[in-house]
């Protein structure tokens, strides 16, 4: 039986490195034996333009009819003015679909540390994932607008809680086993909340090692000893900063997938970096953040474990030929980093 999956190509160079990601989803499927299928919809600035929505209706109907979803990228100068800005079509998606759960891998393999700033030593080995929230916290709560004075609210409840700090469990269950539950507990109240909800879970995992940090000292750390991490649990507005933070462990935001789920339905997969609009249509894009997400998509969002390994063993092998995007160093074009990817994945 098929597979569906929804492209929304988005915005800037989203539509570049969604182009690759299905070529590479393709390849991948056709040497696994899975059947596959797709279908394109607006989204985000192109929502706005072709339909008046960063969200249109026909867009979100076919997302949930869909099995899988696959974004490029969302947003950029061209709608500063427009009566709503792209990026509320993505909120929408995530709320409308109950996607309230984002991973985020940071894994830095062996012969690839040159690619990060940061000293060899101080990456090698890292292999984190980052779970944050995703539809609750200050981007979702109450907001008053204002020249004078403006204000966000940050709201969770402990089902809330409850429920993202489960997926991080198993999470870490299934990896090293320790989480780190990061909070601003000395401070906020919603910290304090989501610190003894995160405690209360805990006896429920008996192979977890939990333990806490301040935000902070998490932003630290990162950069100083991210081999420390295993699996890294925060709230949406912390997790948006940490996981960018985090990024550059590997040597660039164009190398990292994410993956939002829910509890049924279709997932969003996504790369982690913005739309680039200054680099949007000149071939310079670095598309391995989606073909990661690609990889992501396979394994999270259609249980197909051997077509994910594919994509992830020749993006890897890729990365370490050294032939690679001008951001970590290489000279290829978009289209023939894709290519070569695409190549691997056949052979």
């Amino acid at each position: 039986m098929s597979k569906h999956i929804l492209v929304l190509p988005g915005d800037g160079i989203g539509p570049e490195v969604a182009r690759i990601a299905v070529d590479c989803l393709k390849a991948a499927a056709s040497a696994e034996g899975v059947s596959l299928t797709f279908d394109e919809a607006p989204f985000g600035g192109a929502g706005l333009d072709a339909c008046g929505k960063p969200l249109p209706e026909e867009t979100l109907d076919k997302a949930r009819s869909a099995d899988a979803v696959f974004l490029g990228a969302v947003g950029g100068p061209k709608w500063d003015d427009a009566p709503e800005r792209p990026e509320k079509g993505l909120l929408a998606l995530r709320s409308e679909l109950g996607l309230f759960a984002n991973l985020r891998p940071v894994k830095v393999f062996a012969g690839l540390e040159g690619l990060s700033p940061l000293k060899a030593d101080r990456v090698a080995g890292a292999d984190l994932l980052i779970v944050r929230e995703l539809t609750g916290g200050l981007y979702f709560g109450e907001k008053r607008e204002g020249r004078e004075t403006a204000s966000d609210l940050c709201t969770y409840s402990a089902d809330e809680v409850a429920r993202i700090a489960r997926v991080a469990f198993r999470a870490a269950s299934g990896r090293r086993g320790k989480l780190t539950s990061v909070d601003k507990a000395n401070v906020l109240a919603t910290s304090r909340l989501w610190r003894s909800t995160v405690n209360q879970l805990a006896p429920e995992y008996q192979d977890v090692t939990l333990d806490h940090m301040y935000v902070d000292a998490t932003a630290m750390k990162l950069v100083t000893h991210p081999s420390a991490f295993d699996v890294i649990l925060t709230e949406n507005l912390f997790g948006d900063i940490l996981s960018d933070e985090a990024a550059v462990i590997a040597g660039s935001l164009g190398l990292l997938g994410s993956a939002s789920l829910g509890e049924g339905g279709p997932g969003l997969f996504e790369p982690i970096h913005g739309s680039a609009p200054d680099i949007a249509g000149q071939d310079k894009a670095n598309p391995s953040g989606a073909i990661a997400s690609a990889a992501m998509l396979l394994r999270f969002g259609l249980g197909e474990a051997r077509a994910a390994d594919r994509i992830e063993a020749a993006l890897q092998a890729q990365l370490k030929s050294g032939r690679t995007t001008a951001d970590i160093g290489g000279s290829l074009g978009c289209r023939a980093f894709g290519a070569e990817v695409c190549e691997r994945l056949a052979s």
